[in-house]
């Protein structure tokens, strides 16, 4: 049994990683998290009043407060996921994301560092801190409507080359590249994994599919960007979080791995698959695809993302147990079966307007 500390823990991806842990593993779980509008304590309260889980609220731009809880619990591995993610977001307020992402993580990887110099030999040696970021940071890659019909188009590997468009992407390309100098100056034991689009239960509702979905309950237009042919590579969150505790367990420090749901999907497309599924599950007067509205697309938006998660699987054994089409209909009916949840937070910060128009 190890003590985990998961920075981020009642985030959307976050909470399904505290989730499995506690449902499916033996390990005992401290829950960091400063709970900004992105944060939600109501997704973890099947497990909150289980005895190997612990939750502290604290920041992790501060300090003393990180400091205190790694001297209370005494972790054997780090996960860090908080962060500020949405890139529309970061359009219009780029300040808290170099904060959160940047600032944030030197000050975990020095809590950390300084905590592990600390511990006795047997401890220290298997002291791991997992940093989880995106594909992101890699920019974007050819779209098929840019090549020759039957080009084969190439994916996103652990050594593509960082190029990010987005002051969000920009700032995770910067805590990357914080954790590997901390690995390789301090020798702090550190790893990378950075993933594809993920989905799922418990998702902040800007994103665009519990956008969609939402809207399209509300009798509201479902805006697509532009013609609706960006590509994304859609990983259920469920899928993610099992692969992020292996590569937390078994992942070989210093490495990078991408994890990926082997999904390539057109923005359009994942929208009509949702409308699809409401007309089966929830029919209506009218097709819910008659919501459908096309607005202008976000600045500076990559057209085209994919994870080659080769590397994962070959050396890890993970691959994804979901397919799109199953995930996807998963993911509508909890929205259904689950409106207190999204009623709340719709009650809150954030009412489903358009962020990161530019203007």
């Amino acid at each position: 049994m190890k003590t985990i500390l998961v920075t981020g823990g009642a985030g959307f991806i976050g909470s399904a990683v505290v989730r499995h842990l506690i449902n499916d593993t033996e390990h005992k779980v401290v829950n960091l998290d400063k709970l900004t509008y992105a944060g939600n304590l109501e997704s973890l309260l099947s497990v909150a009043d289980n005895e190997r889980y612990a939750f502290e609220q604290v920041d992790i731009c501060d300090a003393d407060g990180v400091k205190a809880v790694l001297n209370a619990h005494q972790p054997d591995i780090i996960m860090h996921l908080a962060a500020e993610s949405h890139v529309d977001r970061s359009i219009d307020g780029p300040g808290e994301f170099i904060q959160t992402n940047v600032v944030g993580t030197y000050t975990l990887l020095e809590q950390a560092r300084v905590y592990w110099s600390t511990l006795d030999d047997g401890k220290k040696e298997g002291f791991k801190f997992h940093h989880i970021s995106t594909d992101e940071v890699y920019g974007d890659l050819p779209h098929p409507d840019e090549v020759e019909e039957g080009t084969e188009l190439p994916l996103f590997t652990e050594t593509t080359p960082y190029a990010p468009s987005s002051p969000y992407s920009a700032s995770k390309a910067s805590s990357d590249q914080l954790v590997r100098s901390w690995l390789r100056t301090y020798k702090l034991p550190t790893l990378v994994t950075n993933c594809s689009n993920n989905y799922g239960p418990y998702h902040f509702p800007e994103k665009l599919i519990p956008l969609v979905i939402l809207n399209a309950l509300a009798g509201k237009p479902l805006p697509v960007y532009g013609k609706g042919n960006q590509i994304r590579d859609w990983l259920y969150v469920e899928d993610h979080a099992r692969a992020l505790v292996l590569v937390a367990l078994e992942g070989k420090i210093g490495e990078t791995y991408n994890i990926g749901g082997h999904n390539e999907k057109q923005n359009i497309e994942v929208v009509n698959t949702i409308c699809d599924i409401l007309d089966d599950v929830q029919p209506k007067g009218s097709k819910y695809s008659e919501q459908i509205t096309y607005v202008a697309d976000r600045p500076g938006h990559d057209m085209r993302y994919a994870i080659d998660a080769s590397k994962i699987e070959r050396e890890l054994g993970w691959s994804p147990q979901e397919t799109f089409e199953s995930g996807i209909r998963k993911t509508v009916e909890w929205y259904l079966n689950n409106e207190g949840w999204w009623k709340a937070v719709l009650d809150g910060s954030y009412q489903g307007e358009r962020l990161g128009a530019g203007d």
